[in-house]
């Protein structure tokens, strides 16, 4: 694999740790009742998800560009 692909691995990984994270804060603030929280932790996450499938996506155009 080339270098390019693995650092947009990395990165997407990193994203869909935060993602994770952020989705189990989300958790902890909803079974509080505290939504609003719940709200805001959700919506961080979601962002983090979108962008780890972004790098997902780079790391396999960088691939194929190698592969041809």
């Amino acid at each position: 694999m080339s270098k390019k692909a693995a650092e947009y691995h990395k990165k997407a990984s990193e994203h869909y740790a935060r993602a994770a994270r952020h989705f189990g804060e989300a958790a902890k603030h909803h079974e509080a009742g505290n939504h609003e929280e719940a709200a805001h932790h959700a919506t961080i996450a979601r962002g983090h998800d979108i962008q780890g499938m972004e790098h997902a996506y780079e790391a396999r155009k960088a691939y194929a560009a190698d592969h041809g």
